[in-house]
């Protein structure tokens, strides 16, 4: 359960990351967290697991939008 702590913990953090380098670590933290997550959810089905799951992924996306940029189309 401890894994649960520290995803809501996560969760719950300012999400202000400045440089890069913090949005990376931010990004491969919380995937690591829906990883492990998601092993816990196969072997008991929580729908609780399932919407930290679902939360954490949304946070996910919006970092890694912020990594990859806005997309300047060509004129």
């Amino acid at each position: 359960m401890e894994i649960i702590h520290r995803a809501l913990e996560f969760e719950q953090r300012p999400m202000k990351f400045v440089t890069t380098s913090d949005r990376i670590l931010a990004s491969r933290e919380v995937k690591s967290l829906i990883l492990s997550l998601n092993e816990l959810y196969k072997q008991s089905k929580d729908e609780q697991i399932m919407e930290i799951m679902k939360r954490l992924t949304a946070i996910k996306q919006k970092i890694e939008k912020r990594l990859k940029g806005i997309k300047v189309p060509a004129a």
